[in-house]
C-alpha cells in the first residue's frame, strides 16, 4: 500500500546491482550516511525524514509510479522500458566505472548479411529490453519478433538462436571480442532521480526531493575536483593567477598588514600534479590541497 503523503518521511529507492555502491557513495558525498547489512534490503540512514529500500533498477520506475516509493534512482532505459508515468527530476552522470552513458545497441554476427535495422524485417531479436525494443521497431514499421532474454544475450546471436540482439554496452569492446558487431544504436541511458507524481505534489516531499537532487548534483560536480590554496607575495600575484585554473576566477584575499595574499581555487585532479610545481616555480608558498565533497 502506498504511504500516506502527509507523513513526514520520504521513501526512496536505491538500485541494486552495478550502481548500488556508486549510489551509496554519491549519497555519502552529498551528506547522508547509509548503513546496510549483507542481507538487509532496507538500509538505515542518518536522516529521520528519509527511508531507503534496495530495489532492482528494472523495477524501480514501476514502484515509484505506483507510489510504493516516493522517489528512486534508476536508468533512463528502464523508465522507458516500463513506460512509467513519473516525474523525471534530475539526470545523474555517474556510473560504476565512468561517466559514459550506457548504450543499448543492435548487434549481429560479424559475418551476418544484416547491415541495417530494415534488414531485420521478419527476423528474431533477443533482448532484456523487450517493451522498448518492440515499440522502437513498431514506430519504424519494421516487423520483427522480439524475445525476452534471461541472460547470455550475446551468445544467442553467436549460436544462431537469434538473428540479432539488443544489448547494453559502454565501449563495445566485449561485443567485438565475442565476434559480433554493432549495426545500430537505439538508446543512450544515464541514471535518473525520479519521483511519484502524487508525492511530488506534497510540499514536504517535493522540497526534500529537491534538496536531494541539488546535493547529489553538487557531489557529482565535485567528483574529480580538489581545492587548492596558497600564499602569494604581491609581486608574484599576477603570474600565479594567470596559470591557476578555476571554475570562475580564483579567490584572492589580502593577508593582514602584509604584502602577501591568500589565493584559493578549485581545479581538476588531472592537472594538479603538473600545476603544483608550476605554482612553486612562480612564487607560491604554503600550498595546501584538500578534497571536495560538493560544489554548488
Amino acid at each position: 500500500m502506498a504511504e500516506n503523503n502527509n507523513e513526514k518521511k520520504l521513501k526512496i529507492g536505491i538500485p541494486t546491482g552495478s550502481l548500488e555502491e556508486a549510489t551509496i557513495e554519491l549519497f555519502k558525498k552529498a551528506g547522508w550516511r547509509i548503513s546496510r547489512g549483507s542481507r538487509n534490503y532496507f538500509p538505515t540512514v542518518d536522516d529521520e525524514e528519509l527511508s531507503f529500500s534496495l530495489v532492482r533498477a528494472q523495477e524501480m520506475s514501476r514502484f515509484v509510479e505506483e507510489g510504493i516509493l516516493d522517489a528512486g534512482i534508476t536508468g533512463r532505459d528502464w523508465i522507458l522500458e516500463n513506460d512509467s508515468d513519473v516525474i523525471w527530476v534530475e539526470e545523474l552522470t555517474y556510473s560504476k566505472v565512468s561517466s559514459r552513458p550506457a548504450r543499448w545497441v543492435l548487434i549481429v554476427a560479424k559475418n551476418s548479411p544484416i547491415k541495417t535495422i530494415e534488414h531485420l524485417a521478419g527476423k528474431r531479436v533477443s533482448t532484456e529490453l523487450v517493451g522498448f525494443t518492440k515499440r522502437y521497431f513498431e514506430e519504424r514499421n519494421i516487423e520483427v519478433r522480439v524475445d525476452y532474454s534471461w541472460g547470455t544475450t550475446e551468445a544467442k546471436v553467436v549460436e544462431g538462436i537469434a538473428d540479432a540482439a539488443v544489448e547494453v554496452t559502454e565501449t563495445g569492446s566485449t561485443i567485438k571480442a565475442h565476434g559480433l558487431k554493432i549495426i545500430h544504436e537505439l538508446l543512450q541511458s544515464r541514471p535518473y532521480l525520479i519521483a511519484n507524481k502524487g508525492a511530488y505534489e506534497d510540499p514536504f516531499k517535493r522540497k526534500k526531493i529537491g534538496t536531494i537532487s541539488m546535493l547529489l548534483k553538487g557531489a557529482e560536480k565535485a567528483t574529480g575536483m580538489v581545492g587548492i590554496k596558497m600564499n602569494v607575495h604581491r609581486d608574484n600575484l599576477e603570474a600565479i593567477v594567470a596559470i591557476l585554473p578555476s571554475l570562475n576566477a580564483p579567490t584572492v584575499a589580502g593577508l593582514h598588514a602584509s604584502d602577501w595574499y591568500s589565493v584559493e581555487s578549485v581545479v581538476s585532479e588531472q592537472v594538479i600534479r603538473k600545476l603544483i610545481p608550476d605554482l612553486l616555480e612562480n612564487g607560491a608558498e604554503g600550498i595546501v590541497e584538500y578534497p571536495l565533497n560538493k560544489i554548488l
